[in-house]
């Protein structure tokens, strides 16, 4: 059974659905067979990236899926390697060759990179790639609320989407706020955070055990009454459908609560922080 998720509009006018899927390492035939598993589960977003080398990948299963194209939503991001202005453009370009697509429904600068001050210029290239009906949405990723001002303050345009580190152990309070109140919509990625301390989490296995879901249905649940879309990546069908299905229960304040409060002030995986990490 084709599982319907809901959708939220963007501030352009998109929609998207509320749970997308994630597609980090999923490449060649084993990963097409795994996304249009997504697909046939009833998945309509598809992330991915140029620097995810997938995106042919991700364009075959789009192919090859008996889903009218125009009922999905692909997503791809510029490196920072080409945040030029006139690299942004050729690399918008050569994503769509590598897809096979005529245009992405949502494309997003990965990264700031400030210390590189290129990403005026790349957000100025994505507007125009936008106007020549190559994109249908244009966002960011990680972008802290001195970027994302900058960039409608020297542009007029202002990002639909910022896709950030968002999981139960950094729970991006102030950013999502920050979101909220300027009409740009929250993007969760690693959603799940690290699977091994989430699944042996005391608090997330009594809340899981009181609704009778996973650990991860309940994470997945939070995230989407926090108001932000997720993109947890599986490879397994089983999975799949499991993340997908959590719009039969709902979790209570004391227990929205509860997950907020395992955030750490040292919480990001990786330890990216916008404000310094360059990505290439």
């Amino acid at each position: 059974m084709v599982k319907t998720i809901p959708e939220i509009l963007l501030n352009d006018g998109l929609t998207l659905p509320v749970i997308g899927l994630g597609t980090y390492k999923l490449k060649g035939n084993e990963g097409v067979n795994s996304i249009l598993s997504a697909i046939n589960q009833g998945y309509r977003l598809i992330d991915s990236a140029y620097n995810y080398e997938n995106e042919g990948t991700v364009g075959e299963a789009v192919r090859r899926s008996s889903i009218p194209r125009e009922d999905l939503r692909i997503t791809s991001k510029l490196p920072g390697r080409y945040q030029a202005y006139d690299k942004a453009v050729t690399t918008i370009q050569e994503s769509l060759y590598r897809a096979n697509l005529d245009y992405y429904d949502l494309y997003l600068i990965h990264w700031p990179n400030p210390k590189q001050e290129l990403y005026v210029e790349a957000w100025q290239a994505l507007i125009d790639a936008k106007k020549s009906g190559l994109i249908r949405s244009i966002g960011v990723c990680n972008f802290l609320p001195e970027h994302l001002e900058r960039l409608e303050k020297e542009t007029g345009v202002k990002p639909s989407v910022n896709q950030i580190e968002l999981h139960t152990f950094f729970n991006q309070a102030a950013q999502l706020k920050w979101h909220e109140e300027n009409n740009i919509y929250t993007e969760s990625w690693s959603p799940l955070a690290r699977a091994n301390e989430v699944l042996h989490n005391e608090t997330l296995q009594k809340i899981a055990g009181g609704h009778n879901k996973s650990i991860s249905q309940i994470i997945l649940r939070w995230h989407y009454q926090l108001g932000a879309i997720s993109i947890p990546k599986s490879a397994s069908s089983e999975r799949q459908l499991e993340n997908i299905s959590i719009f039969d229960f709902s979790l209570n304040e004391t227990e929205m609560s509860m997950i907020s409060e395992l955030t750490r002030p040292d919480g990001r995986i990786n330890n990216q922080d916008p404000a310094v990490y360059e990505e290439f």
